[in-house]
């Protein structure tokens, strides 16, 4: 009898200390590819980026140019002349590394700028997703664009387009 009475209490403190979580899911894709906002900064970045590329593919352009002309002149040099052009292409090596460096390092340019154009967005989608959140009870919401874990997941829980909603884009 102890034994039922302690296998009674014990099923119900399991059944009383599972409260239902609630969950939902949101395509991140989806919802910033109907911001216009997002994608004009998207465009503004494809374009400085290629600009950038362009510059640093002509200096890098010039360096392989100097040495295909130290190459060709190389056997009429002195050897003065082989150390100064030498020094010229590898400084023209450097300067491309350099601005590089300067325009897709870690800390580069497109860098800042991805970060200007884009933290007030995504600063806008994260208060949406959480007004979401506290208005319909959700302890958490899963980003389905990013995981590959989720194989299905019902439509019904998707607040992708209550987030656009919260944002002022209706679809």
């Amino acid at each position: 009898m102890k034994k039922l009475i302690v296998a009674v209490i014990i099923a119900a403190a399991g059944v009383l200390g599972a409260s239902a979580q609630k969950f939902a899911l949101i395509d991140m894709d989806y919802v910033l590819s109907n911001i216009p906002s997002y994608e004009m900064a998207n465009e503004q970045l494809n374009q400085l980026s290629q600009r950038w590329q362009k510059e640093v593919e002509a200096v890098a352009k010039e360096a392989e140019t100097l040495y295909k002309n130290y190459q060709n002149e190389m056997v009429f040099l002195t050897n003065d002349q082989k150390k100064k052009k030498e020094e010229e292409i590898v400084a023209k090596e450097k300067s491309a590394a350099e601005l590089r460096q300067k325009y897709f390092g870690p800390d580069g340019e497109l860098y800042k700028k991805r970060q200007s154009l884009m933290k007030p967005i995504q600063e806008d989608v994260y208060n949406a997703v959480k007004k979401v959140s506290e208005e319909r009870g959700y302890q958490c919401i899963f980003d389905r664009a990013t995981s590959s874990d989720i194989v299905f997941a019902s439509p019904r829980i998707d607040v992708s387009n209550e987030v656009l909603e919260k944002l002022g884009f209706s679809k």
